[in-house]
């Protein structure tokens, strides 16, 4: 089975430097095990990689350990619906590439709020 984004349409990679997604398979995909649901293609931003470390989840501090070289300003990144959430309803929601957004992410955020965020899309 296909994934599909947001649009409908095939799901493409978010990113692959970093190497983003649940899988580390550069694209937002999910199953059952995904607890958290990484399905939103986010363009992460500095004031939300801080409001995110406030939350609890350090996204810009390097963890060789893991292979996560920590985000900076502008990275792609498969973040948790439930945070891009959170981040919007306190204004500082990154842009969001539909093409690349697991449709999963419908179950959590509206697909107009999404479109409001839309950043450029394509393959990265």
């Amino acid at each position: 089975m296909v994934a599909r984004n947001v649009l409908g349409s095939e799901l493409i990679p978010c990113s692959h430097d970093p190497l983003t997604g649940y899988f580390r398979d550069g694209c937002c995909n999910t199953d059952a095990s995904d607890r958290g649901s990484h399905v939103v293609c986010a363009v992460v931003t500095d004031e939300f990689l801080e409001y995110s470390k406030s939350r609890g989840n350090d996204l810009s501090t390097p963890r060789p350990e893991y292979r996560f070289p920590g985000l900076k300003d502008g990275d792609r990144w498969c973040l948790c619906a439930m945070r891009w959430r959170e981040a919007l309803s306190e204004g500082i929601a990154p842009d969001v590439v539909l093409e690349c957004t697991h449709e999963k992410a419908l179950d959590f955020v509206s697909l107009d709020h999404l479109l409001a965020h839309a950043a450029t899309g394509g393959e990265a």
